[in-house]
């Protein structure tokens, strides 16, 4: 047996923590498509309403850059189960909950990374914080139900995956449906 392959056997643990990096990895990447194609559809509405105005919108990568950073966000608080009070109740307030929570996760850490950023480059603090939408409390609570709002289908496939089973719900996503059976054909 070669070296590497008795180094393998010697430490299964090994290949356990490669299959976890692999499956966070994985997921990781799902949570930065879905938030990339939410924060890119608000871009480009923000992009249509502004040149509606003959206001120039340029967006270099803002919905890449911003999904890469909260995907992380997403990833580190779905280690964190602070709902233990919604347990034996149905999915609608595990979904609604963590919704709304990471939602203003979001959006806190949006505000904090553009005022650090801000900071860095030598702006005071009040010009390093970051107008959001419009600006002010308001402004911040609109961004934050449209977040809301934009996680409810993440959270709705992962709780199906759970309640369901994962193979189960990608089974019913991916598949062809079977044709529907004739009223009754269940008591012949």
């Amino acid at each position: 047996m070669d070296p590497a392959a008795s180094a393998r056997v010697n430490r299964p643990g090994a290949s356990r923590l490669g299959g976890r990096l692999l499956a966070e990895l994985k997921r990781m990447a799902a949570i930065f498509a879905y938030l990339w194609t939410v924060f890119g559809i608000l871009v480009l509405h923000e992009w249509i309403v502004l040149s509606r105005h003959g206001i120039d919108y340029r967006f270099y990568g803002l919905a890449f850059v911003n999904s890469w950073i909260l995907a992380k966000v997403v990833l580190v608080t779905e280690h964190f189960d602070v709902l233990p009070r919604w347990v034996g109740r149905p999915p609608i307030y595990r979904i609604v909950t963590r919704s709304v929570g990471l939602a203003l996760i979001l959006v806190s850490a949006y505000a904090l990374e553009e005022t650090v950023i801000g900071l860095v480059r030598g702006h005071s603090l009040a010009d390093s914080l970051p107008t959001v939408g419009g600006g002010g409390v308001r402004g911040y609570l609109a961004i934050s139900l449209i977040m809301a709002v934009a996680m409810v289908p993440y959270f709705t496939f992962r709780e199906l995956g759970r309640v369901l089973g994962r193979e189960r719900l990608r089974a019913l996503i991916l598949s062809e449906p079977s044709p529907p059976s004739e009223p009754g054909a269940e008591r012949r």
